[in-house]
């Protein structure tokens, strides 16, 4: 059997799909987690259940409902579950009716029964079933009550019953709009409905006698047919609401009593900025300093015993050398910020799963629009801190084309966990205590230059950036210890895969590198391999940005390409073939980064935060900007961006005497907050409606 699951966004489908099938797929308490379909086995069944999209309606005017209305039409699933946020019935139930006038079966799954009590709601499935004309089953698809009662009612496959849920003149007109379709088609219903509403998806079907049952209809009618039928639709779903909801709901329920704090037009941003810098402080400040150096002590030990156990073998001195220099030294590197990273996956999960990312999201909706982004460009940028490439994937929920084509341009801004690693590593030893401090510095300048980069795209490339952004305020919840474990297991072991693969192969090729000159003569001084010889010939185009031509600072930022994690591999590699792990030897005076300064190692930071992301991030934009010559004219800007910025930071620090980069930064930054927070509260003088009239110039 094919199950279609189909519901609102922030339903709870994807829970529901995980609890049926066992699979784990990413939770989140803010809309637009679930981008593209998953499907799974049921567990103990060889049903097949498809985990559509969250939508709202079956009229696709978003990517989400596209993707579920062809699915419904195309693939025609045995059975719908129509799964619904019981707390929020009314607003549900518009999708409900639609898929009700499908020939599909419909089972509706009134989820969050756990909230019901809380809220004071009571619901008569019985009496919903009966209005409806489709099997309810009161669920609770986080605990799992009631999900074998509603796959009892899923292995029936019972036909819905249609219900009339418009006038007479309009339901007269369906039924002989019906009639005039072809005897093979499905969903004739719909079809006929969405026909009287003029989408233009469905003129295949129109003819001549459905063009004049429409404009007779619309004669009867003073407004246009389909916010007649939009209208004619509410009203039957507060018919069938009634009786069957007893119980008020709570004047004011926590979720609204925390919403005053959180969503205040005075504290809304500033508490962002404080949760983030929080976020970054505990990870990167906090535990960068009692784990980094630790791991590294064990990687170095690591690969002392092991050069001496291959050496007592007999194994020659090259092989030696490419296992404990090149594949120890180099993946070691990296995974001495693993600890970090499991402490901000953790964050950002519970930041998910609460709810606070939809409202932040919603807020930062005013300042967005102004820079042709809305709130919904918020998502991928969050996502895009775990990896680059989901983030960029995840713009396809943008409907706006050229909104949706800059934000997977600007999501490689945001650090992603690859960048955790340069970062902790510079921060960590050129800033000490305020390594916390830095850290949260680069991520809000990123944001930064997000806002100016939007700002110049619009001006100059993408001028027609305009779109409503519409979103639901979930309830906030506890997060699930659970999911937010298996979320953070799988981030971590992601990371670790790459470097067990690509870091591994790209450790080993600097080793090469590194090992021989272009004579293939092993043992070489470093300064006359082919690494050094390539990279000193390149180096020329750093010297601006970090006062003297690096050409081990060089590849180890050309190597970020491949992966960013990379720059600190090759850095390990290039300082002493890993014999000295730490950041203190990396950079210490007989190294090749002993010239690294806290101005250069700053801007080496902001040319590695925001240069082109890693290969995989590089497909990801090919594939959602639908062209390679797009793909690669971002590429180059955001590389040459990168240096512009990069570089001049350094000429113009480097040239203030006594500067404090640590005092500068952080004014900076306070004087951009209190900026930004003046500009999303300022009203129009002498617009009584502003900010929120549709007319006012500066929404």
């Amino acid at each position: 059997m094919k199950i279609a699951l189909v519901g609102n966004q922030n339903s709870g489908k994807t829970t529901l799909f995980n609890t049926l099938t066992g699979m784990h797929a990413k939770i989140g308490n803010w809309p637009g987690v679930t981008i593209e379909k998953k499907s799974g086995k049921i567990k103990g069944t060889n049903h097949e259940i498809t985990d559509l999209p969250g939508i709202y309606s079956l009229s696709p005017y978003s990517i989400e409902e596209d993707i579920s209305r062809k699915y419904v039409f195309d693939e025609k699933p045995d059975v719908i579950i129509n799964i619904l946020d019981s707390t929020q019935l009314e607003r549900s139930l518009y999708l409900t009716t639609q898929l009700l006038e499908l020939d599909t079966p419909v089972v509706v799954a009134l989820n969050m029964a756990d909230l019901l009590e809380k809220k004071g709601i009571e619901i008569d499935a019985q009496e919903l079933s009966k209005k409806i004309g489709a099997p309810a089953i009161i669920i609770s698809a986080l605990k799992g009550d009631g999900i074998d009662q509603l796959m009892e009612e899923v292995e029936k496959k019972a036909v819905s019953k249609k219900i009339a849920l418009y006038d007479t003149l309009i339901e007269k007109a369906i039924d002989e709009i019906r009639k005039e379709l072809p005897k093979k088609e499905i969903h004739k219903r719909f079809v006929a409905v969405k026909l009287l509403e003029d989408d233009p998806r469905f003129l295949e079907y129109q003819n001549k006698k459905i063009k004049v049952i429409r404009d007779n209809l619309r004669k009867e009618y003073e407004f246009d047919l389909e916010e007649v039928i939009a209208t004619e639709r509410y009203d039957s779903i507060s018919k069938i609401k009634s009786g069957s909801i007893r119980g008020k709901r709570q004047k004011e329920s926590f979720s609204d009593r925390l919403d005053k704090v959180f969503l205040n037009k005075w504290l809304a941003f500033p508490i962002f900025v404080v949760i983030m810098f929080f976020v970054y402080f505990l990870s990167v400040g906090l535990v960068g300093t009692y784990t980094v150096d630790l791991i590294g002590e064990w990687m170095e030990a690591l690969g002392s015993v092991t050069g001496d156990w291959l050496t007592s073998l007999g194994v020659s001195a090259w092989i030696v050398s490419l296992v404990v220099d090149g594949m120890i030294a180099g993946v070691g590197a990296v995974l001495g910020f693993v600890p970090q990273l499991i402490i901000l996956f953790i964050c950002i999960s519970i930041l998910e799963t609460t709810g606070y990312m939809s409202r932040i999201s919603l807020f930062l909706d005013k300042i967005f629009r102004r820079i042709g982004l809305s709130g919904k460009s918020l998502i991928p940028f969050i996502v895009g801190t775990g990896c680059s490439v989901p983030g960029i994937m995840g713009s396809r929920i943008i409907e706006n084309p050229d909104e949706r084509e800059m934000t997977t341009i600007l999501t490689p801004f945001i650090p992603c966990s690859a960048k955790l690693p340069i970062i902790s590593l510079f921060s960590g030893y050129f800033f000490g205590k305020n390594s916390g401090i830095i850290s949260f510095s680069l991520y809000f300048l990123s944001i930064v230059i997000i806002i100016l980069t939007a700002l110049l795209l619009k001006k100059f490339i993408y001028k027609r950036t305009s779109s409503t952004y519409i979103s639901e305020l979930p309830e906030y919840k506890l997060p699930s210890v659970k999911y937010v474990a298996k979320d953070v297991f799988d981030k971590v072991i992601a990371f670790i895969k790459r470097a067990g693969t690509i870091i591994l192969l790209c450790s080993m090729i600097i080793w090469f590198l590194l090992s021989f000159n272009f004579k293939m003569e092993y043992g070489v001084d470093v300064e006359d391999s082919i690494l050094a010889k390539i990279g000193d010939k390149m180096s020329i185009v750093f010297e601006p940005m970090l006062g003297t031509r690096s050409w081990g600072s060089t590849v180890s930022a050309i190597q970020g390409l491949v992966a960013k994690e990379q720059v600190v591999s090759s850095m390990s590699i290039i300082a002493g073939f890993g014999e000295e792990g730490e950041a203190s030897d990396i950079f210490s005076s007989t190294s090749s980064f002993g010239f690294f300064s806290p101005i250069s190692a700053y801007a080496f930071m902001i040319f590695n935060l925001f240069s082109a992301p890693c290969f995989g991030a590089i497909g990801a934009m090919r594939r959602e900007l639908g062209s390679r010559k797009k793909m690669l004219i971002a590429v180059v800007c955001q590389t040459v961006y990168a240096w512009l910025i990069g570089t001049l930071f350094y000429q113009i620090a480097s040239h203030i005497k006594g500067i404090n980069i640590a005092n500068t930064i952080i004014i900076s930054l306070l004087i951009l907050i209190l900026i930004l927070v003046i500009k999303s509260t300022k009203k129009n003088i002498g617009c009584e409606n502003c900010p929120y009239c549709e007319s006012c110039s500066r929404k």
